[in-house]
């Protein structure tokens, strides 16, 4: 999980929407923490559960990841400023969507996590154009991580 956040940090051009969905320790803030590290976060990296978001400024380039478990109403979110945080730069990565339906944007890529024997499976679903630039380059970074073409 934290190999394939790297990879999507060094695919994002940024301003990306990104849903992750999966049942609870399926890994999506051990991907988010991926996702930090792969863009060069030092500091620890903590699921904003109780806080609901986690602001990063990473050289200048913003990233929020959301946790939205313990939202009670999608109309809480407007209470947060939830539009502020989608700009063209931002890097949104949103644990727990279905709890901000209709209140937050479209996902680029919803992100769907399930266990698979021992490990984990990852399946992209590509949402915007945006999404498909993201998954293309996703798709170079990770082929030359492997040396493959």
């Amino acid at each position: 999980m934290v190999a394939f956040g790297s990879a999507l940090a060094n695919a994002s051009s940024g301003g990306e929407v990104i849903f992750m969905i999966g049942d609870l320790g399926m890994g999506k803030t051990t991907f988010c923490r991926g996702v930090l590290r792969g863009m060069g976060h030092q500091g620890s990296v903590k699921s904003p559960t109780y806080t609901l978001v986690e602001p990063y400024d990473i050289d200048g380039r913003p990233v929020f990841h959301f946790d939205l478990y313990r939202l009670g109403d999608p109309e809480e979110l407007e209470y947060l400023g939830i539009r502020d945080y989608f700009t063209d730069d931002a890097l949104c990565l949103i644990e727990w969507p279905d709890k901000g339906a209709g209140v937050l944007p479209q996902a680029d890529i919803e992100l769907f996590l399930q266990v698979e024997q021992s490990g984990r499976r990852l399946t992209l679903q590509i949402e915007t154009e945006k999404g498909r630039q993201l998954a293309d380059n996703l798709s170079k970074v990770l082929h030359s991580n492997t040396g493959k073409s």
